[in-house]
């Protein structure tokens, strides 16, 4: 069995608005201003899906569109003050990495990528070094239906052997698009409760 998860507000706390106040604080540009220069199709969803390969490339066409010369330190530190683990959602991985193979897909760039250990430390004892993944590492993001159908060729699983937990309905339906199991994260408890229905159907179909 494969348990994919998401990260932000499933795994973590995501505060984006904190983050945002933090980055207008930043670079002088208000909430407004950082939606139309970055946070957008041609900006940061962009490099969810790969089109900035490397956190060099992405620091450099966050810089030229914000006309603002951010440091790598600076963004990091932003990202990482609007994070805050949830225990009890770890607690669910932990149960499903008992069960089967545990890894993670979570709609971000190349510098979050090259930083999520330190953005995420609470998930490296979990996941381990070699299972915390983004989209962009992948080449496209949710809900796009190819992301999936990477990460269970990277795994060699089927989607009938495969769980998805995500916080966006339209994360869930990429994945259930494919055939993979997924669940719309609410809570921890009913995460747990989905996690042990979907391994006990897949003890009783085998």
């Amino acid at each position: 069995m494969l348990f994919i998860f998401d990260m932000d507000n499933v795994l973590y706390e995501y505060d984006w608005r904190h983050r945002m106040a933090a980055m207008t604080e930043l670079t002088g540009l208000d909430l407004g201003q950082l939606r139309d220069r970055w946070w957008n199709d041609e900006g940061e969803w962009a490099a969810e899906a790969g089109v900035y390969s490397t956190a060099d490339d992405y620091l450099s066409a966050l810089r030229s569109a914000l006309g603002v010369e951010v440091s790598e330190d600076d963004w990091v530190r932003v990202r990482a003050a609007a994070m805050t683990p949830w225990h009890d959602s770890l607690a669910a991985v932990k149960r499903a990495s008992e069960l089967g193979t545990i890894t993670l897909l979570t709609n971000n760039g190349a510098l979050t990528a090259k930083h999520l250990h330190a953005l995420a430390p609470d998930l490296v004892p979990l996941f381990g070094e070699n299972h915390l993944f983004t989209s962009s590492e992948y080449g496209a993001r949710k809900p796009d239906p190819v992301v999936f159908r990477r990460v269970l060729e990277r795994y060699g699983a089927a989607p009938s052997e495969t769980f998805f937990a995500d916080d966006m309905a339209q994360n869930v339906a990429g994945a259930e698009s494919i055939g993979i199991t997924a669940h719309l994260f609410s809570t921890p408890a009913a995460l747990v409760d989905a996690i042990e229905a979907f391994a006990a159907a897949q003890s009783d179909r085998a």
